[in-house]
């Protein structure tokens, strides 16, 4: 085996490693509190298997399903191809930079750059995950294109861009970078070339049935994504995009710059430049549409690459002692945003800890995992306390997915039934037949109960063992029992539909 051998065997080991470590974390972690109100949906869902969702597209429901078939309902198991989705694009991101020219400490600084939004990401089951990887691979395949001249790259861009298009309909923007990248450089000339528009044929018939889907279903994820974003530009949560990309990237951010300067102003870069259209174009969509901050995630890993081998290049130019001081300073600012992220992003301390208490403080999602089975258990109490008749045609009613999840979930082992909610995918599996007499109400007001029933009384309150404040216990904690619905369920129903 010869030198480059033994080097390219070391970088690819490296990755892997890299990538490990972070799969090792997610597993040893991922079990320590509760499935996120997200996650629930994402595992009801699971178990009707479709070719799309109001929500989202078919592919983390997809894997959610094998996890379920390989796992049951393991919070570890669920969380698995998450995980792995994000270990991969770990890897890819290495070899992004090997592409571009980068040596086994570039190609390693690159992947370890990646590591603090895949750390985050792979906490939870979520198209979050997915949607990273597809970004991630198209990256690499367009940056494979540029440096072999290859065309039959473009089937492996258009599976990539199928397979993101099942996972989040952001991959649009994505696509529009790589449109951007080829008018813009000298890929212009594969225009000519069939095996793009057979990569773009590829990514059609991948995509094909998710839009069937939308067809036979009136387009409802665009009513889903109109109600959405208007309701995050309403709630503030796109007025941070600017700062929210330092938040983001941490310490990481000039490896970031460097990237910019590597494909739009190196002599070296110039012909990769195609691929920092892929974060430049997405960065002005996203600014200008409003869009929230970690949407522009995926394209930091091409930056990355670019960065990590253009700062080696740079460096080298210095003389030994700050060449020495520089790579180890590129490295502290990068393992010190890990830490970060690994201390407020993954379940390292348990909940009534004081740490756990200060992560809470920063990540939201760690609260919304909390006390799901309190609160089935709580409504197993309020169905069992009332008599009979009542119990003969009951139904749950929630307000929101994660109570629906939450029942239908650990409701079975207490005979409950499954739950009946207005909210996204659930709307659509109805109400039940017979329709029901009475149901216990969570997750609404007692305006809302007494409006529509002609008795609603107070029939207990969601807590949690840990008493964490979350969207259960201070948006609406109040659980109802109510009786006889004022008009008929077919009409109600007609207009309950709610996006969440």
């Amino acid at each position: 085996m010869d030198g480059g051998s033994r080097q390219l065997d070391r970088g690819i080991a490296g990755l892997i490693a890299i990538a490990a470590a972070v799969l090792t974390v997610h597993l040893l972690t991922g079990g320590r509190y509760g499935f996120h109100r997200d996650e629930l949906a994402t595992l009801d869902d699971a178990r009707h298997l479709a070719w799309g969702y109001v929500a989202y597209p078919p592919v983390t429901p997809f894997f959610a399903r094998i996890s379920l078939e390989l796992f049951g309902t393991s919070l570890n198991g669920f969380r698995f191809f998450a995980a792995l989705a994000d270990s991969i694009a770990i890897i890819l991101t290495g070899l992004m930079a090997r592409e571009l020219g980068g040596n086994t400490g570039a190609q390693a600084l690159a992947a370890a750059a990646a590591v603090p939004f895949a750390l985050a990401a792979g906490t939870l089951m979520q198209y979050v995950s997915f949607d990273y990887l597809a970004w991630v691979a198209c990256s690499y395949f367009l940056i494979r294109l540029c440096n072999s001249n290859d065309s039959r790259w473009w089937l492996a861009i258009g599976g990539s861009i199928g397979f993101g298009m099942l996972t989040k309909y952001s991959m649009l923007v994505c696509v529009a970078g790589i449109v951007v990248g080829v008018l813009a450089t000298d890929l212009r000339r594969q225009l000519r070339s069939k095996w793009l528009w057979l990569g773009v044929a590829v990514s059609l018939v991948i995509f094909l049935p998710n839009v069937v889907w939308q067809l036979r279903h009136d387009f409802v994820s665009l009513d889903f994504l109109r109600h959405i974003h208007e309701r995050d530009v309403r709630i503030g949560r796109t007025t941070n995009f600017l700062p929210g990309q330092v938040e983001l990237t941490l310490f990481t951010l000039p490896l970031g710059v460097l990237g910019l300067i590597f494909y739009f102003g190196s002599r070296t870069g110039r012909r990769f430049s195609a691929a920092g259209y892929l974060y430049l174009v997405p960065f002005l969509i996203f600014l200008a549409a409003k869009g929230r901050g970690y949407y522009l995630a995926p394209a930091y890993p091409v930056l990355y690459a670019g960065g990590a081998v253009f700062g080696a290049q740079l460096i080298a130019r210095f003389r030994p002692a700050w060449k020495i001081s520089l790579q180890r300073l590129a490295w502290v600012l990068v393992l010190v945003t890990i830490t970060f992220f690994a201390a407020y992003f993954v379940p390292l301390a348990a909940v009534n800890s004081p740490w756990a208490r200060r992560a809470f403080q920063v990540n939201e999602d760690f609260r919304e995992e909390i006390g799901w089975p309190e609160l089935v258990q709580t409504v197993v109490r309020i169905r069992d306390s009332l008599g009979s008749s009542d119990r003969s045609r009951i139904a749950v009613l929630a307000g929101n997915y994660g109570e629906a999840g939450a029942i239908n979930l650990y409701g079975p082992d207490y005979g409950l039934p499954a739950a009946i909610s207005g909210t996204n995918s659930f709307w659509a599996r109805g109400y039940g037949n017979p329709p029901p007499e009475t149901v216990i109400l969570i997750g609404f007001s007692r305006e809302f109960g007494e409006r529509l029933f002609e008795s609603c009384d107070l029939a207990g309150h969601v807590t949690n063992g840990y008493s964490v404040r979350n969207e259960e216990t201070t948006d609406h904690p109040d659980i109802f029992v109510c009786r006889h619905l004022r008009q008929s369920w077919n009409e109600f129903w007609k207009n309950f539909r709610r996006y969440g």
